[in-house]
């Protein structure tokens, strides 16, 4: 029984770190006292404390304890002992790296798909999916492989931004570079704008927040999709 809070973002504009989050994350740790904080993806490269203290600030105003996992003795132990994790954002591939050299990918799949309760945003979001193969992020190391989790059905694009029709930049869009992406692979990607997420209970995954996502197919043209809109019933 899955049960994950899948966002674009950890901050809105005009916001503070979590804070348009902070009922869902009540909601989904509400069986815990403490949570298990995966701070690999290191945002603008802060050290794995500093953001586990950025972190834990914000879960405090929800009174839960966020732990480090770089803090404990053995990663896979921690991700079979958790109670609830959070994933932050960062450099998707510094963080898929990073698990799969401290081997807790697949034992977090597992805790995931066992009924885990499991929050990512933007890079923790983006290994929610099939593959991490719709990131933003550059690819500052070689991690040996593209495959995440697969508690989706789809890849994720996080922090998904439509084209400026005022912009004189002549460089690729998003939907050009996720239409680049399906010349080569079947896998839909959902365009999650900033603000979004979505809510995962077993095999219903519903979109969140005030805005729409968009939906790429191979071979299909992109269509939006409303909040509130069940995913599960579009692929």
């Amino acid at each position: 029984m899955k049960n994950l809070l899948v966002a674009s973002t950890s901050t809105v504009f005009g916001g503070n770190y979590l804070d348009y989050l902070a009922e869902e994350m009540a909601s989904l740790f509400h069986n815990t006292t403490e949570v298990l904080f995966i701070p690999y993806a290191r945002p603008n490269g802060i050290s794995h404390d500093s953001y586990t203290a950025k972190a834990a600030e914000a879960f405090s105003k929800i009174d839960k304890k966020l732990i480090g996992i770089h803090t404990l003795p053995n990663p896979e132990t921690a991700i079979r002992q958790a109670k609830g994790v959070f994933t932050g954002g960062g450099n998707t591939f510094l963080l898929v790296a990073q698990l799969y050299a401290n081997q807790v990918m697949q034992p977090l799949r597992e805790a995931i798909f066992n009924g885990l309760p499991y929050m990512g945003t933007s890079a923790g979001s983006n290994i929610c999916g099939v593959t991490m193969q719709t990131t933003n992020d550059m690819p500052i190391v070689y991690p040996p492989s593209f495959k995440t989790l697969g508690t989706l059905p789809f890849n994720i694009n996080p922090h998904y931004l439509d084209p400026d029709p005022t912009s004189q930049h002549m460089g690729e869009t998003r939907e050009t570079r996720i239409k680049e992406y399906h010349t080569q692979n079947t896998v839909p990607v959902v365009g999650l704008r900033e603000g979004s997420w979505l809510q995962v209970s077993g095999d219903n995954i519903v979109l969140k927040g005030t805005l729409t996502a968009r939906i790429f197919q191979q071979n299909k043209e992109p269509f939006e999709v409303e909040t509130g809109t069940a995913l599960t019933t579009l692929f």
